[in-house]
């Protein structure tokens, strides 16, 4: 009864995407578990299309079920608040992340890669799509690369 009620009150904080930080990690893994990678370029605490994506899109419990199965998930953030800088190290992987694969520093993006990091479809904030739709999207792009 206890464990039911701990899920009950603390089960959704605990679920949520596996988040890497570190690129070259997430393709190991990637190659590993032969899986593609989605790398989200992020402004966290200033973007509000990042922020409702996140809200809205990304922490949706049939969204998250759908997101550990199928990919390798990186954020890049770049957030501007004093209280949410990141260490100089995330922020220079950051950095060479946007030099490659968003060069207009645009956010939110999200891109599809193959395990090798070659892009395979890339998206933003959709107001028009939900959380199914951004799982046929992503799958959709997913299908290029086998």
């Amino acid at each position: 009864m206890i464990s039911i009620l701990f899920f009950v009150c603390f089960g959704h904080d605990v679920i949520a995407q596996d988040w890497k930080y570190d690129f070259d990690e997430a393709k190991s893994l990637a190659k590993e578990k032969d899986q593609n990678i989605i790398l989200f370029f992020t402004g966290s605490d200033w973007c509000p299309p990042c922020i409702k994506l996140e809200r809205n899109i990304l922490s949706d419990d049939e969204f998250i079920e759908f997101a550990d199965q199928k990919f390798i998930w990186v954020k890049a953030d770049f957030p501007k608040r004093k209280k949410n800088k990141l260490s100089l190290d995330q922020q220079k992987k950051n950095e060479a992340l946007a030099q490659k694969y968003n060069r207009k520093w645009v956010f939110p993006v999200i891109l599809v890669l193959d395990k090798e990091g070659k892009v395979l479809g890339v998206t933003g904030y959709r107001r028009d799509l939900d959380a199914k739709g951004y799982i046929s999207l992503l799958t959709s792009f997913d299908s290029f690369g086998r």
